[in-house]
């Protein structure tokens, strides 16, 4: 039987300063979770952690250094035992191909993966000191939907949320025999600033809030893999599915389209 979050759980949120992870804060002390945040921007943590000063610790960290990570590592048990740590921290930067340059690349890898694997180092020896004492422990890995279909100028955002699924998906068959829980959640268009700043259009768009709620109600009712707004999501596995000729030939006439529109 799942008993994920149906008691007062110890959380570490990673991404937490804005967009879903700032209302994964909201969301998750109301329901009276205790939370260790976790962004680069003081202030921004220190606000969110003042509205709920007996629930919220900020701990402040670039995921992608680790010095600033093993600073932290004994802020993850502020509360007790670790039972959930969420890895949400990410970017999202666009190349245009025109001037390509590799560091646009480099970017969404270091942040989205490798700043993901680094937090590893310290998440997965909390968590499991949280199994050894015969606790659920649970490990969430937010990546995109984005990836399932190969969307002009994503080259490096779908590149690194590809990897980062097949990152947490590998990571799930190794921790298995350990009891530790891994979860992929795959969000559609979610209004951040992030999002702001697309220059195209985004179907299916869903708040942040209502993003923050469907992640807490998939991680309550046990589910490994959360992707949301179902409509956008299996669409795009639809699409994704085709004849690589179909899909080849979908893709750059949607590219050529953005080139037009710019």
């Amino acid at each position: 039987m799942n008993k994920r979050l149906q008691s007062a759980s110890n959380i570490w949120l990673t991404g937490a300063s804005s967009g879903i992870g700032e209302a994964l804060v909201s969301e998750l002390a109301n329901r009276g979770h205790n939370l260790v945040i976790t962004g680069r921007r003081a202030e921004a943590l220190d606000k969110l952690a003042s509205q709920h000063p007996n629930r919220i610790t900020s701990a402040v960290a670039d995921t992608t250094s680790l010095d600033d990570l093993s600073a932290i590592q004994g802020d993850l048990q502020h509360f007790g035992d670790l039972d959930m740590a969420i890895l949400n921290a990410g970017t999202c930067e666009y190349l245009e191909v025109a001037n390509y340059n590799s560091q646009v690349i480099e970017a969404n890898i270091t942040t989205n993966v490798l700043g993901t694997a680094r937090s590893l180092d310290i998440a997965l020896p909390a968590l499991r000191a949280t199994r050894a004492k015969g606790k659920p422990a649970t490990l969430v890995i937010v990546s995109s939907s984005a990836w399932w279909f190969p969307f002009g100028r994503a080259e490096g955002y779908g590149a690194s949320k590809a990897a980062l699924t097949y990152f947490a998906h590998a990571l799930r068959a190794d921790l298995a025999a350990e009891g530790i829980d891994v979860v992929v959640v795959s969000p559609g268009f979610v209004k951040t600033p992030l999002t702001d700043r697309n220059d195209f259009p985004m179907p299916f768009m869903v708040t942040a809030d209502d993003a923050a709620q469907r992640i807490a109600n998939g991680l309550a009712k046990g589910r490994n893999e959360i992707a949301f707004p179902r409509r956008f999501t299996w669409l795009l596995k639809v699409l994704g599915a085709l004849p690589q000729g179909v899909v080849d030939h979908m893709a750059a006439s949607m590219a050529r389209k953005a080139d037009q529109n710019s």
